[in-house]
């Protein structure tokens, strides 16, 4: 799987740069995933602008994505996402599950929002 990670302080970008997400390359999405959270990053953004096309392999390794950082009470924002796959995660009912923001700056001022709101909870207890 060909793709790009950004590391910033409080979150990293991966950015899917492959056309298509199916079976040949959602394992290794998974696996990446794995290997973030297992590093200690909370919050990730997975930009997937140069995506064209999403199977069903592809919406389960994002949602094993999503369920390991919102474990870890970070985030998981989904950004850039086509047409087609947002089509396949509405019919899935994925929609309501899943954080999408159409840009990676969007993203990054949602990250710093919940950073914040979890600052001012830990305050509260």
């Amino acid at each position: 799987m060909k793709f790009t990670l950004d590391r910033q302080e409080k979150y990293n970008t991966l950015k899917v740069d492959e056309e298509k997400l199916d079976s040949t390359i959602s394992p290794d999405l998974k696996s990446e995933f794995l290997t973030i959270q297992g590093q200690g990053i909370k919050n990730i953004i997975v930009d997937l602008s140069d995506v064209k096309y999403i199977d069903s392999s592809g919406l389960s390794a994002i949602l094993v994505g999503n369920r390991v950082f919102t474990e870890a009470e970070g985030s998981f924002i989904l950004s850039g996402v086509s047409d087609h796959a947002m089509k396949l995660i509405k019919i899935s009912q994925l929609d309501g599950v899943l954080n999408i923001l159409p840009t990676v700056e969007e993203a990054v001022d949602a990250i710093f929002m919940n950073e914040l709101e979890q600052g001012f909870q830990g305050e509260e207890d």
